[in-house]
C-alpha cells in the first residue's frame, strides 16, 4: 500500500511540475507575444489634374430690361463661339440661367443710378481637356478685347480636380506598407529582435491637395498607413 501511495504521490507530483513548466511556457509565450512596435508608412504621388471646371461670369446693365437681355444673349453667345472655335465642344460648355438685380428696389442703396437692372450670367466649362482648357484660360484677354468684362469672386474660381484616385490606389497602399514594414524592420535590428507579424494594419485617409499656389492642376496624393508589429526574439 505505502509502495503505491508512493508511485502516486510521484506521478502526480511529475504531473503538477509538467503542467507547471507549460503554464510558464505559456506565459512566456504570451509575454513575447506582447511585445510590438508601431510604425506608420507614408506613400506619396504627384499626378495632373483631369477635370478643370471654369466659370466664366459677367454683367450688363441698363434701364431697358428686355434690350439688357438681349446683350447678355450675344455675350453668352461670343463666349460659347471662343471655347467652341478653340477644340471645345458645346456638351463641355453650359449656360445658367441668368439673374436679375433690380438695383432701384434695393432699399441699401440711397444714392442715385444710372440705371435701373443688372443681369449676371455664367458660362461654365467642365472638361477633361485640361491643357486645352488651361490655355483658353491664358488667352482670356481676347474676351476682354471683345468688350466682354469677365468677373472674378470666390463663387466663380477655377477648379482643377483628380477624380482617378482608384487607378493608384492599391500602388499607393503597397508602398506606404512597405515603407511602414522597413520602419519596423529596422526598429526590430536595432533591439536584437526579429519582426513578426502584423498585429493591427490601418490604412489612413487619402487626401488630394494642390502641389503648390501657382499650379493648381497639378496635385499631390498623400496616404498613411499605420501598421503594429510583433516582436520576436
Amino acid at each position: 500500500m505505502k509502495s503505491t501511495n508512493i508511485i502516486a504521490s510521484a506521478v502526480l507530483a511529475v504531473g503538477l511540475l509538467a503542467l507547471g513548466l507549460c503554464v510558464k511556457s505559456g506565459l512566456n509565450s504570451f509575454t513575447d507575444r506582447q511585445r510590438v512596435v508601431d510604425v506608420k508608412g507614408l506613400a506619396e504621388r504627384e499626378v495632373n489634374a483631369n477635370l478643370v471646371t471654369w466659370p466664366i461670369m459677367f454683367k450688363e446693365v441698363g434701364n431697358d430690361l428686355p434690350a439688357v437681355y438681349r446683350r447678355v444673349t450675344d455675350t453668352n453667345n461670343q463666349i460659347v463661339e471662343f471655347l467652341t472655335s478653340n477644340g471645345l465642344t458645346k456638351e463641355e460648355i453650359s449656360i445658367g440661367a441668368p439673374t436679375v438685380q433690380d438695383l432701384q428696389t434695393d432699399r441699401y442703396n440711397t444714392n442715385p443710378l444710372p440705371y435701373n437692372y443688372a443681369v449676371t450670367s455664367v458660362v461654365t466649362v467642365s472638361s477633361s481637356k485640361v491643357k486645352e482648357v488651361h490655355s483658353l484660360i491664358n488667352r482670356q484677354g481676347e474676351l476682354f478685347s471683345k468688350g466682354i468684362a469677365i468677373i472674378s469672386d470666390y463663387s466663380t474660381r477655377i477648379t482643377y480636380d483628380f477624380t482617378d484616385l482608384n487607378s493608384i490606389k492599391p500602388e499607393m497602399i503597397a508602398e506606404a506598407t512597405q515603407n511602414a514594414r522597413e520602419a519596423a524592420k529596422k526598429f526590430a535590428d536595432d533591439s536584437d529582435s526579429r519582426l513578426g507579424k502584423i498585429k493591427t494594419a490601418r490604412q489612413g485617409q487619402f487626401s488630394i491637395e494642390d502641389r503648390d499656389a501657382t499650379t493648381p492642376y497639378i496635385k499631390k496624393v498623400r496616404v498613411v498607413t499605420s501598421l503594429t508589429y510583433f516582436l520576436e526574439d
